[in-house]
């Protein structure tokens, strides 16, 4: 993600705010040209990072997903729903380069772009134009701490599942989560990302041979394709739709790569970077999930490395290595929620404190706690990754950026018959809905199997 202290000050005389905005649709201000990258992306070194901030958990939990939707219909739902995710990703991407044009600058955060949008859009969202930035940071935070908490619920039951062979007592999940605590806030506190690089390469590589084995076992001794349903319940599709969402949707990844790029107007274009690397993740996801419930089949569990065989070395091997790749990746993931809350919360008020840096590491080992205790709580890893994909990216990855588009082209670039403010209101009825109808589902199941004692 950009950085949270953008200048909203246009280059030229205007000033901003959405009575003092040149909104003629045909200036030469390029935000493009205007940008100032430290390190810029080549098309190629973004469509890594793309698929590599795509490609996480939620690959391995979409075959369970695939048991709440049914084959055929998740085979079907999973390609649509990768057109939503990637169209969405360019309606805000295309809306965001025409507010930056509008006020003459190179870039905004998304919250910044929520706030300039309920600023210039339709008189009945400007009253929400002050929260408009924290309703969008709440959701951000509460996304990145929901993928920390799946992390720590990860990395529990895959250990728990290769030690469960090597002893006879019975060790509880929650003790096996503990155990990974002080990792966990080891990790965190590392405030230079430039120190984890090394260690992101050697995630990377673990996850290209996770799917290789994960291949390996999916593709042996499959039962009849006809033996499985096609359709599940409508009460269960709403857990599908928000596991496929949370593996899907990558809004902050496709922010952060887009202003970094040395050729941004590559990154939408038919065959841009965007296209190509969602339909690559699309397919991947695909055929990962339909071989996965293939092989397993209601049985397929909310990872699958915990439905590879408990006593081949194999399995245990590459659980323990994804584990660590996983562990690595939250050093990641905590990050950006640290960053939003310190730097627009916390920073600021405690420029001449002494105790600044104690305040900021109080704070990244509060997020810890906080990941572990909902982790602890909440140990059920497929619902939880379906209840934050429904929750927040619902939000943030299909009623936000229609909102922003639709302010954007307010009020007299809305297209022959105002469809642009149309497909917009469609858009955002179909975010309000899957937060709504997936969150219930998913907090339904959750308190279901607590109060039933499944784990």
């Amino acid at each position: 993600m950009a950085s949270e202290n953008v200048k909203l000050e246009p280059l030229g005389p205007n000033k901003t705010g959405p009575n003092r905005i040149q909104d003629d649709g045909i200036d030469d201000y390029d935000p493009h040209l205007h940008r100032e990258v430290e390190s810029p992306t080549t098309n190629a070194e973004t469509l890594i990072h793309l698929l590599k901030g795509c490609l996480g958990t939620g690959i391995l939990a979409l075959p369970e997903a695939f048991k709440y939707s049914g084959m055929a219909n998740g085979i079907v739902s999973t390609f649509l729903i990768g057109l939503l995710c990637t169209y969405c990703l360019h309606v805000l991407v295309r809306a965001q380069y025409v507010i930056c044009k509008k006020l003459k600058v190179a870039l905004l955060t998304y919250p910044e772009s929520m706030k300039i949008a309920c600023e210039i859009g339709p008189t009945c969202l400007r009253r929400f134009a002050p929260y408009a930035p924290a309703i969008t940071n709440f959701f951000l935070i509460f996304y990145q701490l929901g993928i920390c908490c799946v992390y720590i619920v990860f990395v529990g039951k895959n250990i728990k599942a290769v030690a469960d062979e090597y002893t006879t007592n019975d060790i509880s999940l929650t003790l096996y989560i503990l155990m990974f605590f002080v990792p966990f806030v080891a990790i965190i506190c590392i405030k230079n990302l430039k120190l984890l690089a090394p260690f992101s390469i050697l995630a990377n590589l673990i996850t290209l041979v996770t799917f290789g084995v994960v291949g390996y076992y999916v593709c042996q001794n499959l039962p009849p394709f006809s033996s499985l349903p096609s359709f599940g319940t409508l009460f269960n599709y709403p857990l599908y739709f928000g596991t496929t969402l949370f593996s899907l949707q990558a809004v902050g990844v496709v922010i952060a790569l887009e202003n970094n790029m040395a050729t941004p107007k590559q990154f939408r274009g038919a065959f841009g970077v965007l296209n190509i690397g969602m339909t690559l993740v699309t397919i991947i996801y695909v055929g990962m999930a339909m071989m996965g419930y293939w092989k397993y089949g209601d049985k397929i569990e909310s990872s699958i490395t915990l439905n590879f065989p408990p006593g081949d070395v194999l399995a245990k091997v590459i659980r323990i290595m994804y584990s660590i790749a996983i562990y690595i990746s939250y050093g990641l993931q905590g990050y950006v929620p640290v960053q939003i809350i310190w730097s627009n919360y916390m920073a600021k008020s405690l420029d001449n404190s002494s105790r600044k840096s104690l305040y900021e590491y109080m704070l990244r080992i509060g997020c810890v706690v906080l990941t572990f205790l909902l982790a602890i709580t909440v140990p059920l890893l497929g619902l939880f990754i379906s209840l934050v994909g429904a929750f927040c990216l619902s939000a943030l990855g299909i009623a936000f950026p229609a909102i922003i588009e639709l302010c954007a082209y307010w009020p007299d670039r809305l297209g022959p018959g105002r469809w642009i403010l149309w497909k917009d209101i469609g858009l955002i009825i179909v975010g309000i809905v899957g937060l709504c109808a997936g969150s219930y589902s998913c907090i339904y199941e959750i308190v279901r199997s607590l109060a039933s004692g499944q784990t």
